[in-house]
């Protein structure tokens, strides 16, 4: 799975928003249920353990599963 298509899905379905890029890291953020920033990075392929640390500080942040997300990408 491709960085591109994970954070397209948390804009899309999960409230974030790109406010910067550095690099090949995209920082999103949103204001739902709380303020949360989270880097992520837009590379062909993201590893494992990078793709499992973001489901779950996105999951952590907004009271879901990580299957929830996981479903939306």
């Amino acid at each position: 799975m491709s960085g591109a298509e994970v954070i397209s899905a948390l804009y899309r379905d999960w409230g974030y928003q790109k406010v910067s890029q550095v690099g090949s890291h995209a920082v999103l953020e949103t204001e739902e249920p709380a303020h949360h920033r989270i880097a992520t990075p837009a590379h062909k392929s993201l590893r494992v353990g990078t793709l499992s640390n973001i489901l779950r500080a996105v999951a952590s942040h907004k009271g879901v599963r990580r299957e929830e997300i996981l479903g939306s990408l």
